[in-house]
């Protein structure tokens, strides 16, 4: 068994069972968003959080320790993203990934937005024209430093 059975495990579980990621970070105590990250195998859970994993999939011991090993992060199957959603983002960054470098950097200076120290809160937006999809994403600001 390896990170990407357990993975399949979860989902194919979460499926049959009709579970929800929401119910799921209640249980665990932490946002949907990292939650859902981590069940898709880009976070480690402590030995608790696995052990409650284990509960409300029904894992074997195997992969619940698993599910407590850092994990390969960014495991896109390929460079440029193939499924329409995650493509999307793709998009995004290609169309807008300059201008927040530009905007970050007039107003921050020289560094990055940090995706470790950083959280993210997605929602529904109720629109007439459409629901609107809303992401808040949250990272804190790393200067680079001279030396």
């Amino acid at each position: 068994m390896n990170r990407n059975d357990v993975t399949e495990l979860i989902i194919e579980t979460k499926i049959r069972k009709g579970i929800k990621w929401t119910d799921v970070a209640k249980k665990i105590g932490l946002s949907k968003e990292w939650v859902t990250a981590g069940c898709l195998g880009q976070m480690t859970f402590d030995k608790k959080q696995a052990a409650t994993l284990g509960k409300i999939f029904g894992l074997p011991p195997e992969a619940v320790a698993l599910l407590q090993v850092v994990p390969y992060k960014g495991s896109l199957p390929t460079s440029v993203p193939t499924d329409p959603l995650i493509y999307r983002f793709y998009e995004l960054i290609n169309v807008y990934g300059m201008t927040f470098k530009e905007l970050i950097h007039e107003e921050f200076g020289d560094g990055i937005m940090s995706a470790i120290d950083f959280k993210m809160d997605l929602k529904r937006e109720p629109n007439a024209a459409g629901d609107r999809v809303n992401i808040v994403m949250s990272g804190k600001f790393l200067p680079y430093k001279t030396y």
